[in-house]
């Protein structure tokens, strides 16, 4: 049974971001849970994802998410997901483009007694910036620096 306890809290979850309606949060995450992957200036619990999903709504008013497959244990929760939505609202800064944006990501959510306790994820937020125009900052990756410092080129 706990199995499908976490599947249908994970799907309450989906409805309430899906919905805009953030009170099945309070229902379906523990006041205390912990996102391993939280947005900039997120907190804890229910109140987090209330935050969260909020600037997100307000930035995308049509924001849905769609979960392409899922598996699940009697703890575990996993899924993969297309995110989508209207650019109509200002984004981490970014004026609203009116971009239509899609892009994929995956999470892992453990739960306890039928409810979110800590959450593992990931979106493609480079693919969602390119989506809305954003040039990504001209970094040298790490390989390149490390290649510098042992040959003595650093710059």
């Amino acid at each position: 049974m706990p199995r499908e306890a976490n599947i249908k809290a994970q799907e309450r979850f989906g409805e309430a971001v899906n919905t805009g309606n953030f009170d099945i949060f309070d229902e379906v995450v523990a006041p205390d849970a912990v996102d391993h992957d939280p947005a900039p200036g997120q907190g804890r619990g229910p109140e987090g994802f209330k935050s969260f999903f909020g600037e997100m709504r307000s930035a995308f008013p049509d924001f849905t998410v769609e979960v392409d497959h899922m598996s699940a244990t009697d703890d575990d929760v996993a899924f993969a997901y297309r995110i989508s939505g209207t650019h109509n609202g200002e984004f981490q800064g970014i004026a609203p483009t009116g971009n239509r944006v899609e892009v994929r990501g995956c999470q892992i959510s453990r739960f306890e007694a039928g409810k979110l306790v800590e959450r593992w994820g990931s979106s493609d937020e480079l693919g969602l910036m390119a989506q809305l125009g954003v040039e990504p900052q001209q970094d040298r990756g790490f390989m390149d620096k490390l290649k510098d410092g042992l040959s003595g080129s650093g710059q």
